[in-house]
């Protein structure tokens, strides 16, 4: 009972309090999401599961090839634009290429990439498996003695993870030519200089770390927005439709948060 009484005169419990249940709620969270990412990525290899796979590549990829185009135009034009008068305040017009092509493969290709993807895709897959879940067809699974996991979401992970990286290479080539043809073709660059900088300013390392951030947002975004919708039962008060969209709400949100913290920790360890 002192104890009690003295935590309760104390102010500073009052501050202290709220901020270690949500700290440990968090980290609890994370826990929860990582364990979720291991058992379906592990799952993966235990039966071939080509045809699935080959759909959500379809589905999550091919399918999401007109936005990433579209984006990846204006990017690139806007990059050129930009970069063009900023460069030009310096005489420095003739490397619009490789700042165009170093921002893109380094930076800005793998994260709107995955942005977008999660915009298109990531909405989709947490509302798929949102409805699984209310419509009581997971549990259904269970009763037939089917793994859930491997069965829905262990496809998504392993299509995410392949067309991810693919995606942003399309991405960022798409995104040079929109600065070629913004530099180029509309500012009066020298068409033999910018695709030279382009070619002397890239290296294999600058590609590589493009891949590696593709593949970890790969991960990510599609275990968060599996996760979310897996669980979208539990933890929010709500049920039925309330939940799906409240699920499918927050694992966009929590994506894109994830993607570009996750791209300043993997750019600390790479760069």
């Amino acid at each position: 009972m002192e104890e009690r009484s003295i935590e309760r005169k104390n102010p500073l419990t009052f501050f202290f309090n709220p901020v270690g249940r949500k700290t440990v709620r968090i980290v609890a969270d994370l826990g929860a999401v990582l364990i979720f990412f291991v058992l379906a990525f592990v799952k993966i290899f235990q039966r071939k599961q080509i045809r699935e796979i080959t759909q959500q590549v379809f589905y999550i990829g091919a399918k999401s090839t007109g936005i990433v185009t579209l984006v990846a135009l204006f990017t690139g034009m806007v990059l050129g634009l930009q970069l063009f008068y900023t460069l030009i305040k310096f005489g420095s017009e003739g490397v619009l290429g490789s700042a165009i092509a170093l921002s893109l493969v380094r930076e800005l290709g793998p994260v709107l990439t995955a942005i977008m993807i999660t915009a298109r895709a990531g909405s989709a897959m947490a509302a798929e498996i949102g409805i699984l879940r209310i419509s009581e067809q997971i549990d259904a699974l269970y009763t037939m003695r089917i793994d859930p996991m491997r069965f829905i979401v262990s496809p998504k992970i392993a299509a995410s993870i392949i067309s991810f990286p693919l995606l942003t290479a399309f991405f960022d080539l798409v995104g040079i030519l929109g600065g070629y043809l913004t530099g180029v073709v509309l500012l009066n660059v020298n068409g033999g200089a910018y695709i030279y900088r382009v070619q002397s300013s890239l290296n294999m390392s600058d590609v590589r770390g493009g891949f590696v951030k593709a593949l970890v947002f790969g991960a990510i975004v599609s275990t968060i927005c599996c996760y979310r919708g897996y669980f979208c039962h539990m933890g929010n008060g709500h049920h039925g439709a309330k939940a799906v969209s409240i699920a499918t709400t927050s694992a966009v949100v929590l994506s894109c948060v994830m993607v570009l913290i996750a791209d300043y920790v993997v750019t600390s360890f790479i760069m």
